[in-house]
């Protein structure tokens, strides 16, 4: 049995330890705003906070979430940064099939958290790892420049 706290609340959850993260929220919690995308955590839309760091579900055992705070996607609009992310997504319609969207919230959500002044170099560098197959990466920078308060660099 392992114990996690997700989005502030205890899970007992009868899973093996090795067990990706990603298949205990979505299959065992029913937390299915959390994608899969590659299974190799090279494409970002699983990305989680891990005690606030951004990780990828797909790669992280569910005995490394022991004992730490996993937070997901439902939890965004009751954090102050990620509520700010997600309204700056509506409105500059980030969105296009949306599926990488979750992931692409949850990595600009931590990474603003650590630098809320971030240059387009900044934003490029921390969302690298991130993939939008429809392409939308000049409206994830606009709307995470929003979220933070600024106007779109140049």
């Amino acid at each position: 049995m392992i114990t996690l706290t997700i989005n502030d609340q205890q899970h007992e959850l009868d899973v093996p330890e090795q067990m990706p993260l990603l298949w205990a929220l979505r299959d065992v919690v029913n937390l299915t705003g959390t994608k899969f995308g590659c299974g190799m955590g090279l494409c970002g839309a699983c990305t989680v906070h891990l005690d606030g760091a951004a990780v990828r579900s797909c790669v992280t055992p569910v005995a490394a979430a022991a004992g730490k705070r996993v937070t997901t996607i439902e939890a965004m609009a009751t954090d102050a940064v990620g509520s700010k992310v997600q309204e700056a997504w509506l409105d500059v319609g980030v969105a296009q099939c949306g599926y990488c969207q979750a992931g692409q919230i949850m990595s600009a959500t931590a990474f603003l958290k650590d630098n809320a002044n971030p240059s387009d170099d900044d934003i490029a560098s921390a969302m690298g790892g991130n993939i939008c197959r429809c392409g939308t990466y000049n409206r994830i920078r606009t709307a995470i420049h929003r979220a933070a308060g600024q106007e779109e660099q140049a």
